[in-house]
């Protein structure tokens, strides 16, 4: 398994003791939202719809790419990466 470091929006980070950034296993974004959800229940609800993909509002950069433009939730984590959880900012 790879490990990786999770960093989270300051929104997210009550659910995980507001600590800043976690390590976590997994190989896919999948499976460390995965491993997320056993460390801090209810975090995957924030993340995912109940089918599993990821919601709107929500951007996982995987260093500074955006998984929405690589391959999803089923994007590949090399050991010693840097994911970071945005949620968007909208207004007027």
């Amino acid at each position: 398994m790879s490990s990786v470091t999770v960093i989270f929006p300051s929104v997210l980070r009550a659910k995980i003791n507001n600590h800043s950034s976690i390590t976590v296993m997994g190989h896919t974004i999948r499976e460390v939202i995965e491993a997320l959800e056993q460390l801090a229940p209810g975090m995957q609800f924030n993340l995912c719809y109940e089918t599993g993909e990821l919601r709107p509002y929500v951007n996982i950069f995987l260093e500074k790419e955006n998984i929405r433009f690589l391959q999803g939730l089923d994007t590949p984590v090399p050991t010693g990466a840097h994911i970071r959880i945005l949620q968007s900012v909208a207004g007027g």
